[in-house]
């Protein structure tokens, strides 16, 4: 066995392709001493909305952030319903309950790990006021399936885009990008992200002129001019450092989603080789979408006692999620009970991502399947 770990994600090699372009663009926002907003986050939003084929762009402080900053914008208030998936991480709930809003939770597709339409359409009442679907691992949800519906309803869809920068799905003869089907479109910058920064970030995207300026001022107290305040707003403003890293990540995302999608394919080949299909499931790209692959998250039988296998061996695996939300104890009040949400329920006893970055090698995704074929080897014995 080839000797050294293999981690779930290398910052050290990816920053290592960039090193000179970072320190350059942080040299210049230290010799500006504008650090917080100023013309390098606006040229990053004007940068980013070009990107994402976005009439705006508005940054903030961090993913969670950017959550509370749209639910705010949609005027969510308290005893307001909120539907979206149990399958997710936390802050795609708590910035819901944040504002006295309700979540309403909506089961998944199994195959793509994405809120399921027809359990949307079950979930609406007449207090649903807004829809967050969250485009897991970085592929995006069927919103052709459901947002027109609620659209015709007046409620407000709120994409959670945190795992799916660059993603994009073909529907209705049209190429979406991922935070520009709904009213907004949050993202998080956290530096694990397939477009991190070098710290907390987060954006807001969106089509409509007025909203955006009104996240505009909600992220600086809720002003438009100084020290005078039309709303109550929250402190989420980005730093010109996150910024002037974010542009130059920006310059190379398109790379580097190409190669997390041959590492995929790679993935794909090596468990056939080894005919893991009996105890490996692996990640379906659902027909009309581009995966990104921020997390290659296969289900497997036995998934605990593969984890502790393959950390036994040097390779770091992680599991997405442990807890489905409506169990989380926080949540108990919300009212449900285990059983609730089968298909989310049952995806969190099997999922489990594997190494996944760019600088991902061939050799070392061969010990990653070899592992696995050996673990399920030694069990069948």
């Amino acid at each position: 066995m080839e000797s050294g770990s293999i981690p779930s994600f290398d910052l050290k090699r990816n920053y290592a392709r960039v090193e000179a372009e970072i320190k350059e663009a942080v040299e210049r926002v230290m010799a500006s001493t504008q650090f917080i907003l100023g013309p390098e986050v606006a040229e990053f939003e004007r940068e980013v909305a070009g990107y994402l084929e976005a009439k705006r762009t508005v940054t903030c402080a961090s993913g969670t952030d950017a959550l509370i900053l749209a639910l705010m914008a949609l005027d969510i208030e308290p005893g307001d319903e909120v539907i979206t998936t149990p399958f997710s991480f936390f802050a795609t709930v708590s910035c819901i309950t944040r504002l006295g809003g309700r979540p309403v939770f909506a089961d998944i597709e199994p195959a793509s790990y994405n809120i399921s339409a027809p359990h949307v359409r079950e979930a609406v009442t007449a207090r649903t006021k807004a829809f967050i679907p969250v485009h897991v691992f970085g592929q995006m949800c069927r919103l052709e399936d459901i947002i027109g519906a609620l659209s015709s309803k007046g409620i407000a869809t709120a994409e959670d885009c945190a795992q799916a920068f660059g993603a994009h799905r073909r529907a209705d003869s049209r190429i979406i990008r991922a935070g520009t089907w709904g009213e907004l479109g949050c993202f998080s910058f956290f530096p694990t992200k397939n477009l991190g920064a070098f710290g907390d970030a987060g954006m807001v995207a969106s089509g409509s002129e007025k909203l955006a300026d009104r996240l505009s001022r909600l992220r600086v107290h809720g002003s438009a001019s100084s020290y005078l305040h039309d709303e109550i707003g929250i402190n989420s403003r980005m730093d010109a450092i996150q910024a002037a890293i974010l542009r130059v990540r920006l310059r190379h995302i398109e790379t580097w989603t190409e190669e997390r999608r041959e590492a995929a394919r790679r993935y794909g080949l090596l468990f056939a080789e080894r005919a893991l299909g009996e105890h490996i499931e692996l990640p379906v790209e659902t027909p009309g979408n581009r995966h990104t692959y921020h997390q290659y998250v296969v289900r497997a039988t036995r998934r605990d006692e593969l984890q502790k296998f393959l950390a036994e061996r040097g390779v770091a695996s992680r599991v997405y999620y442990p807890l489905a939300l409506h169990l989380q104890p926080c949540f108990g009040y919300l009212g449900y009970r285990k059983g609730d949400f089968p298909e989310a329920e049952k995806l969190t006893e099997e999922a489990l991502a594997l190494p996944m970055f760019p600088e991902l090698t061939m050799p070392e995704q061969e010990r990653v399947a070899d592992a696995i074929a050996e673990f399920y080897s030694k069990r069948a014995k």
